[in-house]
């Protein structure tokens, strides 16, 4: 059997967001009927991932739990985001010319850091299911990742479900 589902999301303006969606994932495992199998949870969108981690229980001054935090402390170290022009080798002109036609900004296009940030995290979780339970351990939580900080933006978060 294969189920399919999906949800929007409300991305932050100008910060990393991080998306709590795993009640919305154990109620797609529970409407599926799914007694035994595999739920992926997945974003198309290429400055964006899907993470497993359990909940930290604190928050930072900036709203996020602190492992959320941390997570984005060690990114902003290694992969710094995008704050003048030329910092990246993306986007060159052939990309402004593109994203220009398809109506994006200037601006909305120095995103290199989300891109290099969603390609090492990965856009995508396999969770089993487990006599009808999506099994995440006692702690875990599936979170969905925009590290996209150019401009607040609807996203999707897609599940799909196998297994009989």
């Amino acid at each position: 059997m294969v189920f399919k589902t999906s949800f929007k999301l409300e991305s932050n303006h100008r910060a990393v967001s991080f998306h709590d969606v795993t009640d919305r994932v154990k109620q797609a495992v529970a409407d599926s009927g799914v007694k035994n199998g595999i739920c992926v949870v997945y974003s198309h969108h290429t400055t964006c991932s899907v993470i497993t981690q359990e909940c930290a229980f604190d928050r930072s001054m900036t709203g996020l739990e602190t492992l959320q935090q941390d997570l984005v402390n060690v990114f902003e170290k290694w992969i710094p985001t995008c704050r003048s022009e030329g910092m990246y080798l993306h986007p060159g002109p052939e990309a402004l010319k593109f994203a220009e036609e398809h109506g994006e900004d200037n601006f909305g296009c120095h995103n290199t850091d989300a891109h290099l940030r969603s390609s090492i995290i990965g856009r995508n979780v396999t969770i089993v299911i487990d006599d009808g339970e999506a099994d995440l351990g006692e702690f875990g939580r599936v979170h969905f990742i925009d590290w996209d900080q150019t401009r607040g933006r609807t996203r999707t978060v897609q599940v799909m479900i196998i297994g009989e």
